[in-house]
């Protein structure tokens, strides 16, 4: 096996290896504990625009449809851009690229209240207003989706590949809890005025950048800019099959997403009212199980990148069968349940099993590759998901079912996917990201 010395003397002059310097453990503590922060905040933002946007946006006069699109060109742009930046921040460092997403991110939130405040007033009209609510969200899909990659590619950088799933799984946790306690900080904060959680939310933002700038320790020197013929492309044996799982994986996850409110109504005969709380309990439940996934099972039990992917899908499987046959408000939310638990040991099983598989200096390339897989189920699935459930409401999760089963086979049969392992012997002490020696 390829040690890492052997793979960083492929990838990096002589001179870079020996001008690397390491971190402490202290440091390298503080500097995860920084990005946990600032991922929670990018997940607090998602979800407070979902809680709070719909009833404004109503107020004002815009449609289903015009919310819609909103957030549908948010999620195209990080499609488009998360391999870029992602690409970027192996050449720049992983820094000035978290920089970048967290101002984005900050300024679109921002910007985002001071519109809709604007249009609250009777300052600028409907007309104007919806154009301006897409440009301004639109900076966050083409900005803000840089910070993950980044974040990602920096744990990469300073863990062994025995501990990476573990890194990547509390990264993926720092934004599930974001986005699990959005809305309830949403509700804390709308007392203090309707627009107030997006001001709150976009300024830890910012907050978050300057304690990225001041206090994210990172000395290696960036790589020169490679031409665009030695880039890590789409088509390269190595990235191809993890975001053939990865879209498959969206594809999935969007449809519970965007389906079940509808579905729980329909099947369940629910009034609108009791649709919204029945629908938000089982959410949270589903949020919760993704969390227990990511920091307990995955941290406490150590599981291997092929248990998180195998073991993954199956409880998918099951979870989309019992969306299906499920009659009932218990059996429905046990399924909701299961699909968090599910795509809890999903994500960072294949973020890790990427990473694992690639070279140390392309680690922002994989990240930024496999982070946009994340957002390709919300552009699609409108299209794709909802008219199925038009003719039958099932439909979606048979879809998904189906999509879930090729996925596995695809896991169980791929040379390269069923062969990716992490072991304490692939690597030590040597690492291109000051990563500290184990022990």
């Amino acid at each position: 096996m390829t040690s890492n010395k052997d793979q960083q003397s492929e990838s990096a002059p002589a001179e870079d290896l020996s001008a690397l310097q390491q971190t402490t453990a202290g440091e390298r503590k503080r500097a995860f504990g920084i990005l946990f922060f600032c991922l929670l905040c990018l997940g607090m933002g998602q979800s407070l625009f979902f809680a709070v946007l719909p009833p404004v946006a109503r107020d004002l006069g815009l449609t289903e449809v015009q919310v819609g699109a909103i957030f549908s060109l948010s999620a195209l742009l990080w499609v488009v851009t998360s391999p870029f930046w992602g690409r970027t921040s192996d050449v720049w460092g992983r820094k000035p690229i978290m920089l970048i997403g967290l101002c984005g991110f900050g300024t679109s939130t921002i910007g985002f209240a001071v519109f809709i405040w604007m249009g609250m007033q009777g300052m600028i009209g409907l007309a104007l207003l919806f154009p301006l609510l897409v440009g301004v969200r639109a900076i966050f899909g083409a900005f803000g989706s840089g910070t993950m990659p980044a974040s990602q590619a920096y744990v990469a950088d300073r863990t062994t590949r025995a501990e990476r799933a573990s890194g990547v799984a509390t990264i993926g946790a720092a934004f599930g809890m974001g986005t699990v306690i959005g809305p309830g900080v949403a509700a804390a904060l709308i007392v203090f005025g309707l627009l107030a959680p997006f001001f709150v939310v976009g300024s830890l933002a910012f907050a978050s950048a300057i304690a990225i700038w001041v206090l994210l320790p990172e000395r290696t020197r960036p790589r020169e800019r490679q031409d665009k013929k030695n880039r890590l492309k789409i088509k390269d044996s190595r990235v191809w099959p993890f975001l053939i799982v990865g879209v498959l994986m969206a594809m999935g996850q969007s449809i519970v997403v965007q389906v079940s409110a509808f579905y729980f109504q329909d099947t369940l005969s629910l009034s609108v009212e009791d649709a919204a709380q029945m629908v938000g309990v089982g959410m949270m439940a589903m949020a919760m199980s993704t969390l227990f996934a990511q920091l307990v099972l995955i941290q406490r039990m150590n599981l291997s990148v092929q248990t998180m992917l195998r073991s993954g899908t199956l409880i998918m499987i099951v979870a989309f069968g019992l969306m299906i046959t499920g009659g009932n408000y218990a059996t429905l939310v046990m399924a909701l349940v299961a699909s968090g638990l599910g795509f809890g040991l999903l994500r960072p099983g294949l973020s890790a099993a990427a990473s694992l598989s690639v070279r140390p200096d392309e680690q922002g390339s994989i990240a930024g590759y496999i982070g946009s897989t994340a957002a390709m189920g919300h552009v699609v699935n409108p299209f794709v998901a909802l008219p199925l459930y038009q003719i039958m409401p099932q439909a979606p999760f048979i879809l998904a079912a189906c999509l879930m089963v090729v996925m596995g086979v695809f896991i169980l049969l791929h040379p390269l996917v069923s062969s990716v392992r992490a072991g304490y012997d692939d690597d030590e002490d040597d690492h291109d990201g000051d990563v500290v020696p184990k022990g």
